[in-house]
């Protein structure tokens, strides 16, 4: 698929985040756009369409899990594409909201299902944004170079300080190599959507393609949902002259993969034509950068108190999140252009002018 011209694009949650991003990419070249997002006040306040929402997008304001919902919607156009966003995020959030949780990511994608086969309906493709919470903690290594599975720190771990797995280094994620271990209710649910979609589109001979995301930042993220986004919390502290708070001890890991970057990968991965099974790819910098060192960058711009450590921690958190991006190099036309600082620099102007 080289372009969208004479598709019809279906985006669930696509007046989010990541939604609006490629809005502005892709909307204008599709011979249709639909975006149905219910514009959860935990994101959208106040609940009105986004300004970012290119103006070719036709909004249904609505939810992913109500089958009439769905019916109106297809009652108007037959998909070609379908690109689903829509979910309920935050680790920490859904072991206190698991059935919220499971309620939007699993039973919204089979309801969403369900309404194609009920119309009679086979998109050409699905394209799934997925996450790294699928992989929960990943693989480490062993001093001998045996790789385990270790799993979900426990809270006497964590009541110890004991934060790493003793004796052993954690390992890049790889789609290929690591085995998928969810440790939270939200990264379980992902991948329940992986494999409910996979199912469906190999028995209906159509393609999908899953986008295993890593911590997306950049303009257009919510400024109030304080279970995502801890790029825009510490740019708001250090905005704000305050010291930001670090946890454990601020080697905490992650990718952050800037929001223009996500996009690009998004359009790179429609470009691709159709493959048999499901390609997944994982979608990152490929740099691993540790708490610590991301709160020290935003109090620098701002010239706010140096970040403190405050040993405090959460039960369920991943240590060490990271991927590998060799193969996803390697399949699509992509690589990330934006490094950590010039992507918090960009961040920085942006929440700026949004005061």
């Amino acid at each position: 698929m080289t372009e969208l011209s004479g598709h019809r694009v279906v985006v669930t949650g696509g007046a989010g985040f990541i939604g609006c991003a490629l809005s502005q990419r892709m909307a204008a070249t599709a011979a249709e756009w639909v975006v149905i997002d219910s514009l959860h006040p935990q994101v959208h306040n106040p609940q009105v369409r986004p300004a970012a929402l290119h103006e070719a997008a036709r909004l249904v304001e609505g939810d992913v899990t109500d089958p009439a919902v769905w019916d109106a919607v297809l009652a108007d156009t037959t998909p070609t594409v379908v690109i689903h966003l829509a979910a309920e995020t935050g680790t920490a959030q859904s072991l206190d909201e698991a059935t919220r949780h499971a309620h939007v990511n699993v039973v919204g994608t089979t309801v969403m299902l369900d309404a194609f086969g009920r119309h009679g309906v086979v998109p050409e493709r699905f394209l799934l944004s997925s996450s790294r919470a699928v992989y929960g903690e990943g693989a480490w290594q062993r001093e001998d170079g045996s790789v385990f599975y270790p799993g979900q720190r426990s809270h006497a771990q964590f009541e110890a300080g004991q934060w790493d797995f003793a004796g052993a280094r954690p390992l890049p994620s790889s789609a290929p190599v690591t085995v998928p271990k969810p440790t939270s209710v939200y990264g379980a649910t992902k991948l329940a959507q992986e494999n409910i979609l996979s199912a469906w589109v190999n028995a209906r001979d159509t393609v999908l393609t899953v986008l295993r995301l890593q911590n997306v930042y950049g303009p257009g993220q919510s400024l109030i949902n304080s279970y995502t986004g801890i790029v825009s919390l510490f740019s708001q502290l250090a905005e704000r002259g305050e010291s930001i708070p670090i946890y454990e001890d601020g080697a905490i890991t992650r990718d952050f993969v800037y929001i223009d970057d996500v996009a690009d990968a998004f359009v790179a991965a429609l470009a691709r034509e159709g493959e048999a099974g499901t390609p997944t790819y994982d979608v990152g910098s490929g740099v691993g950068t540790t708490i610590l060192q991301l709160a020290e960058a935003v109090a620098a711009y701002h010239s706010a108190p140096a970040p403190h450590i405050t040993g405090k921690y959460r039960d369920g958190d991943v240590r060490h999140a990271e991927c590998r991006i060799d193969d996803t190099l390697a399949a699509l036309d992509w690589a990330p252009r934006w490094s950590v600082d010039a992507g918090v620099a960009g961040l920085q102007e942006w929440i700026a002018a949004q005061r």
